[in-house]
């Protein structure tokens, strides 16, 4: 299994960015997918998940300003961050859980700097 993430970068405060995550070599049945952010020396923290019914979970700390959407087809999951603040500054990792074992797979990590 291979999830590479993409669309990290520097944006000013205000702004927005969109990251895209592809998935390849999922052979089982996915039960979420979703975006994690980490700051050193802090604890990983979700950002957003998407369930395989289609139930969307938000952290508290982007609702209303980020959006999680997924393309089956492409096995892509995407982070449309909006209204951006210095405080999400972070690398953002996507991840697949699978469903039954609810196994994590992760990404590499995208940093994501929000900055003047």
């Amino acid at each position: 299994v291979q999830l590479q993430a993409s669309g990290g970068g520097l944006v000013q405060p205000g702004g927005s960015l969109r990251l895209s995550c592809a998935a390849s070599g999922i052979t089982f049945s996915i039960n979420s997918m979703g975006w994690y952010r980490q700051v050193p020396g802090k604890q990983c923290e979700v950002v957003a998940r998407i369930f395989s019914g289609g139930i969307r979970y938000y952290g508290d700390s982007v609702k209303g300003r980020f959006t999680i959407s997924r393309d089956n087809a492409k096995l892509t999951v995407y982070l449309q961050m909006s209204s951006l603040k210095p405080e999400d500054t972070a690398v953002y990792y996507c991840n697949i859980e699978s469903a039954g074992t609810l196994y994590d797979y992760w990404g590499q990590g995208t940093l994501v700097t929000v900055s003047s």
